[in-house]
């Protein structure tokens, strides 16, 4: 029988020992997975590390602190307010739904992280909620905190206690060579990189001594820190190596002859220590993510959902950072943010002026700040369908399907769907981009099939559509379903050569105009020609013989944002 896997609340509590044994060497923890099990840990991690919560939307001032205006106006001199992470020194700062954070944000914790810990600055725990494997917090906070706990799956919630422990690291001997290449060659094996993951494990390795009340770091201890450190950031398992005896090798003796004590330890080697360091970290590593590992499949984290690009706005969207400007051209003034940046030169400028105490404020056109927002462009998804062929029948029925589908989460992702079709010696526009179910689906009832396969017409077309849709403002992708054997020119005359070059300037003038594109190969036994075709656009491919509607759309769910091939 199978025994169950351990509780990963176990794991997240002694990371949490860890880490309160030295917030300044580990830095920090992410805690995946809103749960009961890590509101105890939090709770429990808040009896020992002062903890102080920072909103979603704080902004530059509040997170670095700055000129109180308020009080700055009525004292008549500057008054400065301390930021978050003044006010969380000596403890952490909290962050929840950190999958969320904005890049700039990122980056001043990024920066608080990088100076120099000690009782005066601040580590960071960060609060993952994201339900889609896909989604996290900005990676350039993730790969500078130590430990990365998923507390999804834990059924514990009771009885989390974090013990105080009387050891320190500085006590427990550095690590020796041989357990430093231990450790390396770990990272190696499982495609951990970076440096910073390796000065993790070794400090982990030494902390779990310490831990112990240990003054030097063990075995059990090095796999305790393969298994906290290493095994979250595996993006590879090392290959399975068998040895073949040589043919010509002789046969092995009978049992019990030519046996002697040297031969029989001979053959039982000491294993070494970093496979037994990689067998911990597989171990450690969940059932569902090990077999992805196993073929090839590193877990992906998605920078965005997919809803469409940012841009900065000056009239609306997500309020940002104010920045200097003059308020013309549709900007507005900041201000607040403006009387803040002249405050503190009041008094020079007043003495410059001659001007008492008690005049107005002196304002100077450096002083000026306008507002800045950010809004995500609408997307729109476009559907090129090879209609041609005595398969176009089924090929239709899963790209209605899918639109069918893609609109009714058009809501969620504000987005748009339209549709390309292609056949014979055409190619027309037969759904302008909507978010009408109603429209699409009489629209696509009334789309026929058959005949050649003008693959070049189909490309262009939906190449014009997305310039448009790019021309104003919003942001496009293609997807395209076909089987990529194109056998109509872009003049309609017959012809596979001259078919299969026209269509591929089609798809490189696609690839030059930076749009996103994606091939859904659906034939029966898919060929070359797909995976071709979306080389020459700079996209993405999928072969999905006998793919339904469902499948479809979640495939492009899947690669959505469809970044450019490398």
């Amino acid at each position: 029988m199978t025994p169950a896997p351990a509780d990963p609340l176990n794991d997240a509590v002694l990371a949490a020992r860890l880490f309160a044994l030295a917030p300044a060497t580990f830095k920090g923890m992410v805690l995946r997975g809103s749960s009961p099990a890590r509101e105890s840990l939090v709770a429990a991690l808040g009896n020992v590390v002062p903890l102080r919560r920072m909103p979603g939307h704080v902004d530059d001032e509040r997170l670095l602190g700055g000129i109180d205006l308020a009080a700055s106006l009525s004292a008549g001199r500057p008054i400065r307010q301390t930021g978050l992470i003044e006010e969380a020194r000596g403890g952490a700062l909290l962050a929840g739904m950190a999958e969320r954070l904005d890049a700039s944000i990122a980056g001043r914790l990024a920066q608080m992280l990088d100076s120099s810990l000690d009782e005066g600055t601040s580590a960071l725990v960060l609060l993952d909620d994201a339900t889609d494997p896909d989604d996290a917090p900005p990676a350039s906070l993730t790969e500078r905190l130590a430990f990365a706990c998923d507390l999804s799956a834990s059924r514990r919630w009771q009885g989390v206690e974090l013990r105080a422990s009387d050891g320190q690291i500085a006590d427990v001997a550095a690590l020796d060579d041989d357990a430093l290449r231990a450790l390396a060659a770990t990272a190696d094996a499982l495609g951990v990189e970076g440096l910073r993951a390796l000065i993790f494990a070794g400090e982990t390795a030494r902390g779990l001594a310490a831990l112990d009340g240990r003054m030097a770091a063990e075995q059990a201890d090095l796999a305790g820190a393969v298994r906290l450190i290493l095994a979250p950031r595996a993006t590879c398992l090392p290959p399975q190596e068998e040895e073949a005896p040589p043919e010509d090798a002789p046969p092995p003796p009978p049992d019990g002859q030519n046996d002697t004590p040297d031969d029989a330890d001979r053959e039982q080697p000491e294993p070494d220590l970093s496979e037994m360091l990689v067998e911990a970290a597989k171990a450690a590593i969940p059932a569902d993510v090990l077999a992805s590992l196993a073929q090839g499949k590193a877990p992906r984290r998605a920078a965005s959902s997919g809803t469409g690009q940012k841009r900065k706005a000056a009239t609306r969207g997500k309020p940002l950072g104010a920045r200097p400007g003059m308020p013309r051209g549709g900007a507005k003034l900041a201000l607040i943010d403006s009387l803040r940046a002249a405050v503190p030169w009041q008094a020079v400028r007043r003495k410059e002026a001659g001007a008492g105490n008690d005049s107005a404020i002196l304002m100077r056109k450096e002083d000026l700040r306008i507002r800045r927002f950010e809004e995500r462009a609408a997307r729109v998804t476009i559907f090129a369908v090879d209609a041609s062929g005595s398969a176009a029948a089924a090929r239709l029925a899963e790209a209605k399907g899918a639109v069918e589908l893609m609109l009714g989460q058009a809501y969620v992702t504000r987005s748009e769907v339209a549709l390309v079709a292609f056949r014979g010696t055409t190619a027309e526009l037969i759904l302008p981009p909507t978010r009408s179910l109603t429209r699409a689906r009489r629209t696509l009832a009334e789309l026929p099939g058959g005949g050649g396969t003008p693959l070049a017409l189909g490309l262009n077309v939906a190449r014009e559509v997305a310039e448009a849709v790019i021309a104003r403002g919003r942001s496009a992708a293609l997807v395209i379903l076909t089987d990529g054997r194109a056998n109509i020119a872009a003049d309609g005359a017959p012809g596979r050569a001259q078919a299969k070059t026209d269509a591929e300037a089609a798809a490189k003038a696609i690839h030059a105009r930076g749009i996103d594109a994606l091939v859904v190969d659906i034939s029966a036994r898919p060929g070359p020609e797909g995976a071709a075709l979306a080389q020459a656009l700079g996209g993405r491919f999928l072969a999905l013989p006998r793919a339904d509607a469902r499948m479809i759309q979640a495939a492009i769910n899947a690669v959505q944002p469809m970044g450019r091939a490398a």
